[in-house]
């Protein structure tokens, strides 16, 4: 995660307000936030410009309110109750000037908390620059993670600290089959230390380091990706 994120996951975490979200655009990306969101027992509210992803949305009970509006319109986005959400997510990814004209309305109205969606760079600075708190890149991500798990399919799972360190879930490999954690010395041999691991469909915390590791179950780690790639999966 970047760094610069941090402000504001702690500004939504003390934030004393209910929280309050809208979602700006009902694409693949937009459906999935409102989706989870509403699964979690959120009402949210999602508009689009397209009717047809409106009453979709509706229709698949994703969301509790959606209305058909223009968001580059501040009237219409006011008239709509975006402005009282505490949190607004722009998900208008493909669409870099109606992108970066919703979210620039968004911060003039007022609201708390604007997430936005970026496909480039320089969509990512133009969105900062106009008022996103916090900007993501999912087709970027999907492909980087993709890229990594081909490269090395012995890592499961990649949670990025900074750019040098990482959390990741890895499977056991055959040459650490039988060995404890206290046998293999991740932290003194890799520079490693190890967080869980896997047992009967279940992840212990906390491992005891005389537990013995099983090829094919999974350990979490945490150091430098250099240490990491140097695991041999």
């Amino acid at each position: 995660m970047d760094l610069s994120s941090l402000n504001f996951f702690h500004s939504l975490r003390t934030d004393r307000k209910t929280k309050q979200f809208a979602v700006i655009g009902l694409g693949r990306f937009g459906r999935a936030v409102c989706s989870t969101l509403h699964s979690k027992g959120y009402e949210v509210l999602a508009v689009d410009a397209d009717r047809g992803r409106v009453d979709q949305a509706l229709c698949d009970r994703i969301v509790a309110h959606a209305r058909q509006i223009d968001s580059t319109q501040p009237a219409a986005l006011q008239e709509a109750g975006i402005f009282e959400q505490s949190t607004v997510i722009v998900a208008i990814g493909n669409y870099i000037q109606e992108s970066i004209i919703t979210t620039l309305n968004v911060k003039e109205g007022g609201v708390s908390h604007i997430v936005a969606k970026a496909s480039s760079e320089i969509h990512e600075k133009l969105l900062r620059k106009v008022g996103a708190d916090h900007v993501i890149f999912p087709e970027h991500d999907a492909g980087a993670n993709l890229a990594r798990s081909l490269t090395k399919p012995g890592i499961l799972e990649r949670f990025e600290l900074d750019p040098d360190n990482s959390i990741v879930e890895v499977i056991v490999p055959e040459s650490f089959d039988g060995k404890t954690i206290s046998q293999l010395k991740l932290r003194a041999h890799y520079g490693l230390n190890v967080l869980a691991f896997s047992q009967e469909g279940k992840f212990v915390i906390n491992p005891d380091p005389d537990t013995p590791l099983r090829r094919g179950t999974a350990i979490v780690v945490i150091g430098e990706n250099r240490d990491i790639d140097r695991l041999p999966i």
